[in-house]
């Protein structure tokens, strides 16, 4: 026997008989079920972010910007002192060694005898480093130091012929464990 529709009076499918005595009822129970599952999920990735964010880069980029925006100034005077001394400086990195050769116009290599070298990933702060590294007698400071793939400055500080010389540089470190300057 069949079922028919008691408004319309069509025939009913057996389909639409086992959906009608068996009917699913939104409850509170499932809008508090939804509720609890979508503001979860919010909070777990929010706290995830903030995890990560904390972990990495601090935001800070300087201390004190009033003090850092006064030093600017006294930083561009030596950066263009230096430029009209014709010193350059080559950063290379290859295979675990990073080697910063200093060089005057004539590509004569000043008298220096020692360096400092900085290096880090150019938003992860925690883990840059400065040492101190000799110089050789070709005028090379040399730091065997094992950098990942990936971007990093370079900073390399000395006094050349008593004059303070300072080379900022961006290395990006190929999967081939050679670095190119950018």
């Amino acid at each position: 026997m069949s079922m028919r529709d008691f408004q319309s009076g069509e025939p009913v499918s057996a389909f639409d008989q086992t959906v009608r005595t068996q009917g699913f009822e939104f409850t509170g129970k499932h809008m508090l079920a939804c509720m609890v599952c979508f503001f979860g999920v919010i909070i777990v990735v929010n706290f995830f972010m903030a995890t990560m964010a904390s972990r990495t880069w601090t935001g800070l980029v300087v201390k004190n910007s009033y003090v850092a925006s006064q030093q600017f100034n006294v930083d561009l005077a030596a950066s263009a002192a230096q430029a009209a001394k014709g010193w350059r400086s080559v950063v290379a990195y290859s295979k675990g060694v990073l080697t910063v050769e200093v060089s005057n116009r004539k590509g004569v290599t000043p008298t220096f005898s020692e360096a400092v070298i900085s290096y880090g990933r150019p938003v992860f702060e925690q883990k840059d480093t400065t040492v101190r590294v000799p110089v050789n007698a070709a005028g090379r400071a040399v730091l065997p130091v094992a950098l990942a793939q990936g971007d990093w400055f370079i900073r390399f500080e000395t006094y050349v012929d008593g004059e303070p010389y300072r080379r900022d540089a961006r290395l990006s470190v190929l999967a081939s464990g050679v670095g190119e300057v950018q």
